[in-house]
């Protein structure tokens, strides 16, 4: 197909207009004109730009790409070795952030509540990128963290009693450990995210709302698949996806 079909697909699709973000969404780098194989990760690091490079993809999509707000904008450095590989090599790079957190059916928020067998009830937050539901059944809060650690096989970080009993869930991947306040005042039992600050454990024990860390790139690895697997089959594409771990 074509990289400007691609792109406006794109846009319309996650409504990228609509959001304020702190990085440009949409096409970050022009490579050549046709994508045949589509290659998606979470963030476009030179690993997997490399690897992207060896499986011969005409463009990368991922959810953290390039031109963060406040950043240096001088093209020098690593910027310069990872955007001169997709230059030398004619790639295209895509990038969404706050359009894929919160796409409703290949968003990263939905995707995790798939991965944890969480319900949706609704949104939160600003922008509403924060989701909110159940998790099924009443559990302690240690066998929900161990669930979430089997599912996304890495070991959550848990403030809160382990024998206290949850059911209600607020969610939001990533660096969203803000939204506590907001989980606090829907009255939920724990909120997840990917990251945790110092004052965060401060408000978890003082609300009484548990908190669950369970890693940046963790919660945000299902999203870009999803969004890749929905362009394969629509267009006809080949997807790739490729994990390049991170314990973060």
């Amino acid at each position: 197909m074509h990289r400007a079909e691609l792109e406006a697909y794109l846009d319309q699709y996650l409504e990228s207009g609509r959001f304020r973000d702190y990085s440009p969404n949409g096409l970050q780098v022009e490579g050549r004109p046709s994508v045949q194989l589509l290659v998606t990760g979470v963030t476009a690091s030179v690993e997997l730009i490399e690897h992207a490079i060896t499986a011969g993809a005409d463009a990368v999509l991922v959810h953290h790409g390039y031109f963060w707000r406040g950043e240096d904008p001088r093209i020098t450095g690593i910027r310069r070795r990872r955007i001169g590989l997709l230059v030398t090599h004619d790639i295209s790079l895509f990038a969404y952030h706050l359009p894929l957190d919160a796409h409703p059916e290949v968003g990263n928020n939905v995707s995790l509540a798939r991965v944890l067998g969480l319900s949706v009830a609704g949104r939160f937050g600003d922008q509403d990128l924060g989701f909110h539901g159940e998790t099924g059944s009443a559990l302690r809060l240690d066998a929900f963290a161990q669930r979430i650690g089997e599912r996304l096989a890495r070991n959550p970080l848990v403030i809160g009693d382990p024998a206290r009993e949850v059911q209600r869930v607020a969610w939001c991947t990533g660096a969203a450990q803000g939204y506590l306040d907001d989980a606090v005042r829907l009255g939920v039992d724990v909120f997840i995210s990917g990251e945790i600050s110092e004052q965060t454990v401060h408000l978890a024990r003082e609300s009484g709302v548990a908190f669950i860390a369970a890693g940046h790139h963790a919660t945000e690895r299902y999203g870009v698949q999803a969004l890749g697997a929905h362009l394969a089959d629509r267009f006809g594409i080949a997807h790739r996806h490729i994990d390049v771990p991170n314990p973060v």
